[in-house]
């Protein structure tokens, strides 16, 4: 991946191992806009968009994200400087066709308009043919998750470990029917990190380390 060049980096991870406080730190270091799932819904839900109407906003517009962005005063990381995002995001299971296909639309207007980091929303697939896109992996174990959910959340061990099997079910679930493949497979990644005995400043030094590696090759 070349950073002189637009690019979009897409982080999947697994709850609890703190995938996306990396992809924000991430983005943070490289001074690019940072996307993830309550972003995408809160745009969704604050401008009504649809399939439809980015069909339409594209049709009248070569580049129709970054004139909508302007019309909207967005700025980095957020919609407006008075962006709520929705109280709650949709459980991947309770995502339609509409709402999938919609998603997309945006992802790749984001994409199209400038360089950004993407966490979730099954971008590993979304963005496999674009020229310059790097996709992670992050994982963690079982217990350094269920132990991070419990801090986050403040709740039980019994209670973390049931929230993070029912959030792997329908985030595998929500990949196959959308992709045909498993997030789990290693073969749709560049990079996959556990995090497990690292910090996330360090796992972030770790992906800028691979990016300014000759041909991004390079084994941690």
């Amino acid at each position: 991946m070349k950073l002189a060049e637009k690019f979009v980096i897409t982080i999947n991870r697994e709850l609890g191992s703190g995938g996306r406080t990396i992809g924000e730190k991430l983005a943070k270091r490289l001074d690019v806009p940072f996307y993830d799932k309550a972003l995408i819904q809160g745009l969704k839900d604050r401008y009504h968009l649809s399939t439809e109407e980015i069909e339409r906003l594209k049709g009248q517009r070569h580049n129709w994200w970054s004139d909508f962005k302007r019309s909207m005063m967005m700025v980095p990381n957020y919609m407006s400087p008075d962006y709520v995002p929705g109280k709650t995001p949709i459980p991947d299971f309770l995502i339609t066709d509409d709402i999938f296909q919609t998603e997309t639309e945006i992802l790749k207007g984001i994409a199209a308009d400038g360089s950004c980091v993407i966490a979730g929303r099954s971008g590993f697939h979304i963005f496999r043919d674009h020229p310059n896109h790097l996709s992670i992996l992050i994982q963690a174990s079982m217990d350094y998750r269920v132990s991070r959910v419990m801090q986050k959340q403040n709740i039980s061990a019994e209670e973390a470990r049931s929230i993070i099997d029912k959030v792997d079910k329908g985030r595998e679930n929500y990949v196959q029917k959308y992709t045909g493949t498993s997030r789990y497979d290693t073969r749709n990644y560049q990079l996959v990190i556990n995090v497990d005995e690292h910090s996330e400043d360090e796992i972030v030094d770790m992906i800028l380390i691979y990016l300014g590696s000759p041909k991004n090759k390079i084994y941690f």
